[in-house]
């Protein structure tokens, strides 16, 4: 199994964030320098998570990104749904592990499928940020 440089980078910054919970916005050049990331590309990271609501941010001179909930309610799972759109990148099934293939009936791989969705899903959803930090 292979995670992408956006859901490992997403990953990373996430829990810096929730190491810094609570004491405002933090810069992501904080964040870049601290897990050690290139910062153009946290930058378009940081955006995607926004988007999702897992982030929020602040402008201006003492502005940066903080965790838009508690660690304690972001999933690992969300993180990488976010990124990524869904967990199993496989053509036969949707991004909730809903299958969308006309072979399903005579597909002998399908059980395979499934049965890594599930387990994956059951991992990342069981651990939150706060777990991690």
């Amino acid at each position: 199994m292979r995670f992408s440089a956006r859901e490992q980078t997403g990953l990373r910054a996430m829990i810096e964030l929730a190491r810094c919970h609570g004491n405002g916005p933090t810069a992501l050049s904080e964040v870049a320098q601290a897990q050690d990331l290139p910062l153009p590309y946290l930058e378009q990271v940081a955006q995607t998570l926004r988007r999702a609501g897992l982030l929020a941010s602040v402008r201006g001179a003492h502005g940066g990104y903080y965790l838009a909930r508690e660690p304690e309610q972001i999933r690992v799972g969300d993180v990488f749904r976010a990124l990524e759109g869904q967990l199993v990148t496989v053509e036969c099934m949707g991004p909730d592990g809903s299958s969308c293939c006309e072979r399903e009936s005579v597909c002998s791989a399908r059980n395979v499928w499934q049965s890594l969705y599930t387990c994956l899903s059951e991992t990342v959803d069981s651990i939150t940020l706060a777990d991690v930090i």
